[in-house]
């Protein structure tokens, strides 16, 4: 179930991609970047993207799910949300599911993609076979998916509801849970599950484009579209992003033996400032995760205490990607109290610095381990032999042949996936496999979910290993 709850998780990622420039878009749509009817057309095109996430969702859940992402399941998953969708207004026109009809019929057209993509039919039927019989049963699905949602969504929202309105009624705790749970969650790729509900379903916002009343779900959408009560779920985050990990960071730097700082500096110099400017973290967070857990807990806690505090101080700040700088200034005129992001960056990157170094100190952690280790271990030194048996290939196929080495191999390589900075392999064993050749290869944590689980968080190139591995085996 974990494993199936992460490929959801990873899944996720497909359609949130494109939320970036879909929030760039109504960025530009607010009139005072652009005006008159190119203003218009900016907003237009952004409340498309966001007016259609469930189906989005259902596309990109699909695609994302199925195996070597074929298109056949992208089409069954957009087929699923458009007939589930007036199957449960035909019966009861007050049910709105939001992305969860996109979450739903994504998950079941990818599973049924994967169960039914090379069945074979009758002679008769053939044509109908294959790949084409997945939007069929799809479309089967979705009519009961329908039924059952339009006579029973209501006990489910009832639910979301009440777990919404506990959220918010603790205020600043409740801000604080959510913001630790975020991080809690990264280790197990969920914590897109939990921003689903936040950032794309949480509270409603009408407002009139092109002359027709538009209702935007969630805390990202709700701000986009120029709700004032919205971006308290995403604002604490810049303070973290922006000020935290890279205090952090500076901690980590003074805590290593100085015949060490300059290599260790460079690491951190490249993660800290990747996070500040982009509010990518999971490169920095996988530095420590699982050499200092107690720091990666202090680290929740922190982010949930930063959320808290800027929930408190009346911070309204959104983001289409992250967390970044980037984001911090193109949609600085959108928030409320911006500028208060600063002081408060600098109050929680001091109590980063203050904990980390403490912790750090105090348990004698030594983050940077692996550098001392002699380089004519057997590990490196299969390494090295592979790369040398393949000194004719291309860079990317040596890599590529590296990490299948480090996996066991060919015959021990059972799916190879992706997604933006961890590669998510299944394999026959995992037990055998070291996690110091991962990180002779430039891994930056190793994640073991069950036997036949393993994940390597790589950073941004995650996905073209992949994508090379899956060469280097045939598709």
């Amino acid at each position: 179930m974990l494993n199936f709850l992460q490929k959801i998780g990873k899944a996720l990622m497909t359609p949130i991609a494109v939320l970036p420039i879909a929030a760039l878009l109504l960025r530009f749509g607010f009139g005072d970047i652009f005006d008159g009817q190119t203003a218009e057309v900016m907003k237009a095109a952004g409340d498309a993207v966001f007016g259609n996430l469930d189906l989005l969702f259902g596309i990109g859940i699909a695609y994302g799910l199925a195996k070597n992402n074929d298109g056949a399941a992208a089409l069954a998953g957009a087929i699923g949300v458009l007939i589930a969708k007036d199957v449960y207004h035909a019966i009861d026109d007050t049910v709105n599911m939001g992305v969860f009809i996109g979450i739903i019929m994504g998950v079941l057209a990818g599973i049924l993609y994967n169960r039914f993509h090379a069945i074979k039919l009758p002679e008769f039927l053939g044509f109908f076979g294959g790949k084409r019989f997945v939007p069929i049963i799809t479309a089967i699905t979705a009519i009961l998916v329908g039924v059952l949602a339009g006579h029973f969504w209501h006990y489910a929202q009832d639910g979301i509801d009440l777990f919404s309105n506990a959220i918010i009624s603790l205020g600043e705790i409740g801000t604080f849970i959510y913001g630790t749970l975020n991080r809690l969650l990264i280790p197990l790729g969920l914590h897109h599950i939990l921003n689903s509900v936040f950032w794309f379903q949480l509270g409603d916002f009408e407002y009139i484009q092109a002359g027709k009343t538009v209702i935007a779900h969630g805390d990202l959408h709700r701000f986009f579209a120029g709700d004032k009560s919205a971006g308290i779920y995403m604002a604490g985050f810049y303070p973290v992003m922006m000020f935290g990990l890279p205090a952090l960071g500076l901690a980590m730097y003074l805590n290593t033996p100085k015949s060490k700082r300059k290599e260790v500096g460079a690491i951190l110099a490249g993660v800290a400032f990747t996070s500040f400017l982009t509010g990518i973290t999971e490169p920095f967070e996988f530095l420590f995760l699982f050499v200092a857990p107690i720091l990666f807990i202090a680290h929740a806690l922190l982010t949930g205490l930063s959320l808290a505090l800027a929930q408190m101080m009346g911070i309204h700040h959104g983001f289409g990607f992250s967390a970044g700088f980037i984001d911090y200034l193109i949609n600085y005129k959108l928030a409320t109290k911006p500028l208060l992001i600063l002081p408060l960056g600098l109050f929680i990157g001091f109590i980063y610095f203050i904990v980390g170094y403490t912790l750090l100190k105090f348990f004698k952690i030594n983050l940077f381990k692996e550098m001392e280790t002699d380089e004519s271990s057997t590990e490196e030194n299969e390494s090295k032999q592979a790369e040398e048996q393949n000194n004719t290939l291309s860079a990317q196929a040596k890599e590529a042949q590296l990490f299948i080495c480090a996996l066991g191999g060919k015959d021990n390589i059972l799916d190879t996936d992706a997604c933006i900075t961890r590669l998510r392999m299944r394999v026959r064993e995992s037990s055998h496999l070291q996690d110091e050749v991962f990180e002779n290869l430039g891994a930056k944590g190793v994640i073991r979910p069950d036997k036949n689980s393993i994940q390597v968080v790589l950073g941004s190139k995650a996905e073209k290993i992949s994508d090379a591995i899956k060469e280097q085996l045939g598709g």
